[in-house]
C-alpha cells in the first residue's frame, strides 16, 4: 500500500509521527510525508522520503515574524494553482487556517503523484484531511498531542482552529469537495488513559468511526549522543527547555529565570537551547550544562525533572520516560498542556509571565523532594507502555483499508 502522511510545517506537529511513519515502512507499504518548511530538511534526516508541498516559501518562519511584528505574516506570492485570495486571506493569529489555505493544493498533488491509496492525517492538519477527500482515498487521522483530541467533547465545543469560513469554503470547491469529508477508518489517540485517552480494551466509536489508542513513541531528532548521558549523574539531574517556537517569538528571558533558580538548587541543570537563546542568558551557574540543541529521549532516563513551556511533544516524552515535570506555558495549546500536567499530578504549573527566581525555585524543590509527583509520573509511563505500538496500529488500518 502507498501511504501519504500530511502534517503541518512545526517540529511539534511533525515529529510525533515519525515513528508511525517508520513503522508503515518496516511494515513493508510505501511512505511520503507532505509537509514544508524546515520540517522536509527534518524529515529527511530522519530517513522519511519526503516532499515539500509549498516549495519555495518558508511559512513557518512568515508566520514567526507576523508574531515578532505583530504586523501578520509578510506577503508572498502564491503557488502555482494556488488562489492569492486564499493567501492574502490568513492571518497570523490562526496558523492551523494557514496551513490549510497554503498546503492543500500541494498535498493533493503529492498524493496524485504518489499514487496514494491512503492518507494518514494529524488531527490539527485540516490540509491533510482535506487532501484524502479530494483525491478519494481513505484516511486515518492520528493525534499528535497530549493536551487534547476531537474526541474531547470540551474541546470540540470551545476550539475554534478547525471552523470554516468562505476562504475554506471556496478552497474546497475548488477541490471539489465542497459538501464532501474525507473517508476515515480511524481515528487514533496516542494519550495515555488517564490523560483523556483510551485504554487497548476500551472500545469508543462516534460518527461511524472508530477510535483507537496508540502507544506514544517520543522522537525528537537525531544526534550524536555525549556518553555522559547515559551515566548516572552524582546529584539530580534536571532538563530544562524551551522548544523552537518560544525562543523565536519570545525571547530567552523565561530562561533566563529558570537558569538563575537552579543556580540555589543542589542539581545538575542541563539546558537544551541553541546558542541565540542561551547568548540573551546572564551568567550561567557551574551547575548548568548547556549543550545546543540534544533530543529529549538522550537525556531524560537519567533526569529527575523536566522543566519547560509545555509544547505537546517536550511534555509528551518526559510523560514516557516517568519524570515529573515544572511547566511554564506561554501559548494556549501550552497551557492546555500545562492544566493537564496539573491536573494528572505529574508536574506543577507556573505563569512565565509572574513567574520570579523564587517562586521556580520553589517549585523545583517541590517536584524533586515530594514523592507523588515520581510516583504519579511512573503510573502514566506504566499506562502508555501497555498501549499498541505504532506497528500494531499500521496493521490495523491496513487491513481496515483492506475490508473496504
Amino acid at each position: 500500500m502507498r501511504i501519504l502522511f500530511a502534517t503541518g510545517p512545526i517540529h511539534g506537529l511533525t515529529l510525533p509521527v515519525i515513528p508511525l511513519i517508520w513503522a508503515a515502512r518496516t511494515a513493508g507499504h510505501e511512505v511520503l510525508l507532505a509537509t514544508t518548511s524546515r520540517m522536509p530538511d527534518v524529515a529527511a534526516h530522519a530517513g522519511v522520503p519526503v516532499v515539500d508541498v509549498v516549495p519555495g516559501r518558508d511559512i513557518w518562519a512568515e508566520l514567526l515574524h507576523g508574531a515578532r511584528t505583530e504586523a501578520g505574516p509578510e506577503p508572498a506570492p502564491a503557488r502555482p494553482g494556488e488562489s492569492s485570495g486564499h493567501v492574502r486571506a490568513l492571518e497570523a493569529s490562526n496558523p492551523f487556517r494557514t496551513f490549510t489555505l497554503t498546503m492543500t493544493t500541494g498535498t493533493v498533488e503529492a498524493g496524485r503523484s504518489f499514487g496514494a491509496d491512503l492518507v494518514v492525517s494529524t488531527s490539527d492538519h485540516a490540509a491533510g484531511l482535506l487532501a484524502a477527500a479530494a483525491l478519494g482515498v481513505p484516511a486515518a487521522e492520528v493525534g499528535n498531542r497530549i493536551s487534547w483530541s476531537m474526541r474531547d467533547r470540551s474541546f470540540r465545543e470551545k476550539q475554534t482552529v478547525f471552523r470554516e469560513d468562505d476562504a475554506i469554503r471556496a478552497l474546497r470547491a475548488e477541490l471539489g469537495v465542497l459538501q464532501r469529508d474525507p473517508d476515515l477508518v480511524a481515528r487514533v489517540d496516542p494519550r495515555a488513559p488517564s490523560m483523556g485517552g483510551i485504554s487497548r480494551d476500551e472500545s469508543d466509536e462516534r460518527d461511524g468511526v472508530p477510535w483507537w489508542p496508540m502507544r506514544f513513541v517520543p522522537f525528537n531528532g537525531g544526534a550524536t549522543v555525549p556518553d555522559w548521558t547515559w551515566r548516572p549523574p552524582q546529584r539530580p539531574r534536571v532538563c530544562v527547555t524551551f522548544g523552537t517556537v518560544v525562543p523565536a517569538t519570545e525571547g530567552a528571558a523565561i530562561l533566563d529565570v529558570v537558569v538563575e533558580a537552579v543556580r540555589g538548587l543542589d542539581v545538575e541543570a542541563v539546558v537544551t537551547a541553541d546558542e541565540a537563546a542561551l547568548a540573551e542568558v546572564g551568567d550561567v551557574p557551574d551547575n548548568v550544562r548547556a549543550v545546543g540543541y540534544l533530543p529529549l529521549t538522550a537525556v531524560l532516563p537519567t533526569c529527575s525533572l523536566s522543566v519547560h513551556h509545555g509544547g505537546s511533544g517536550t511534555a509528551a516524552a518526559p510523560l514516557h520516560h516517568g519524570v515529573p515535570q515544572l511547566v511554564l506555558p506561554v501559548q494556549i495549546d501550552n497551557r492546555i498542556v500545562a492544566e493537564r500536567i496539573a491536573e494528572r499530578g505529574v508536574g506543577l504549573a507556573l505563569d512565565p509571565a509572574t513567574a520570579r527566581v523564587d517562586t521556580v525555585r520553589s517549585a523545583m524543590r517541590r517536584l524533586l523532594d515530594e514523592t507523588a509527583f515520581s510516583a504519579a509520573a511512573a503510573e502514566v509511563a506504566a499506562e502508555m507502555a501497555t498501549q499498541p505500538a505504532p506497528a500494531a496500529i499500521v496493521d490495523r488500518i491496513a487491513a481496515a483499508v483492506a475490508r473496504r
